[in-house]
């Protein structure tokens, strides 16, 4: 007995040691292998969504306040901070997945997500018009989920050909796009629809399609954007607002001389006037607030951090010899380079209004987690190992995309 009890601590001791050597193992292994500079990146944009939430936030609290319910004006800060907590959560946990782990979540969450949009209609709540949430307890708009699965679903698609050149993936993705599209714009969400489209679009191109094919492409995407302006009262509102009349216009306009009221050196910290009248200041239109309260070099700054994460994306594909890899990981830096400067270019007054939030910076519940989450995504399929050298990647290996 006395030798029993003598030897069991000993063996959980050690069992505890090699615990603790696998768990420091597995978290140098990462740090090894994750790009560290657009970890960096990421982290740095946060911070400034934190500050900016914190400056937009009594704007949109004195604004939806009423008797019945008076926000503090950190309202939506406070909360910025619960979500930013959890999208941090995401971004370190997703990016501790291997590539095949997060191959298997994008498509995992591709498919739920599709299936979350296809019940919207049915038990999905309203707000402002527009039915795109699900109450689960918690509201979550699949759309916004969809986008961290979305480009690794076509690139897993994509990537058949090369087991078997003569599959139709063009087709299949064709028709996943139409189905996306056409529960988006019965949400509506004119926005979305375009974004997803794009995203589409480059990674056909990515993939090898000929010239003829992409110019059917553009001329089916003009006629759909034409048929849009006739047909889809959403698309034709935005598109009209555009080019000048209604209230979207005129928040669109607000927003750029609140943008521009700053300078080059902004009003300072809470010092902003224009952006208490200006409606979504926390979420939509945030980047204007940047402008007016810290002046046109930190709007300056956010672009080039957002541009920096897209080129880096991009550029760490040279060398890559996995066409999966490749196409995964340039739509989803495609996808949130294309949210984050379609929601700049409708602050500048340079794009129709959709309804965006900048990624990273602008408050929100569901589009804070989901953007960490796509991010966390990308980290996990561009983990290299350092030391072992790579051929790169050619599409001539597999011939044009049929």
């Amino acid at each position: 007995m006395a030798t029993t009890a003598s030897v069991t601590p000993i063996a959980t001791g050690n069992a505890l040691v090699r615990y603790n050597r696998s768990r420091r193992s597995s978290l140098a292994i990462w740090w090894q292998e994750i790009d560290r500079v657009t970890l960096g990146l990421i982290l740095m944009l946060m911070a400034i969504g934190t500050i900016s939430v914190a400056a937009a936030s009594p704007a949109s609290a004195r604004r939806l306040s009423t008797s019945a319910k008076h926000l503090t004006d950190l309202h939506f800060f406070s909360l910025h901070l619960r979500w930013q907590a959890l999208g941090l959560i995401a971004l370190f946990g997703a990016s501790s997945l291997t590539k095949d782990m997060a191959r298997r979540l994008g498509i995992l969450i591709a498919g739920t997500m599709l299936f979350a949009l296809m019940l919207v209609p049915f038990i999905g709540g309203e707000v402002n018009g527009a039915r795109r949430w699900i109450n689960f307890g918690i509201s979550i708009q699949p759309s916004e989920f969809l986008k961290c699965g979305f480009p690794i679903l076509l690139a897993w698609i994509m990537s058949w050909r090369i087991r078997d050149p003569k599959l139709p993936v063009m087709q299949v993705t064709i028709g996943l796009m139409g189905l996306i599209g056409v529960l988006l714009m019965a949400q509506p969400d004119f926005g979305s629809t375009m974004l997803f489209s794009a995203t589409w679009f480059v990674l056909i191109l990515l993939s090898g399609l000929d010239v003829r094919r992409i110019l059917g492409a553009v001329a089916a995407g003009v006629v759909i954007v034409t048929l849009a302006y006739f047909f889809y009262e959403n698309g034709r509102n935005r598109i009209n607002a555009f080019l000048g009349g209604g209230s979207a216009y005129d928040q669109v306009d607000l927003a750029e001389r609140t943008l521009l009221n700053g300078g080059w050196l902004g009003r300072g910290f809470w010092m902003g006037s224009r952006k208490l009248a200006l409606p979504e200041a926390h979420t939509d239109y945030i980047f204007s607030v940047i402008g007016e309260e810290f002046g046109l070099w930190v709007c300056a700054v956010v672009i080039l951090l957002y541009s920096a994460i897209l080129v880096r994306a991009i550029m760490r594909q040279i060398g890559e010899d996995d066409l999966f890899t490749v196409l995964a990981a340039t739509g989803l830096a495609a996808q949130f380079g294309g949210q984050a400067f379609i929601n700049i270019l409708v602050n500048l007054q340079l794009f129709p209004s959709k309804g965006m939030t900048l990624p990273l910076v602008s408050y929100g519940g569901s589009s804070t987690v989901a953007m960490c989450l796509c991010l966390g995504l990308l980290l996990a399929i561009t983990r290299r190992n350092p030391f072992i050298e790579r051929e790169r990647f050619s599409l001539s290996d597999v011939g044009e995309i049929s």
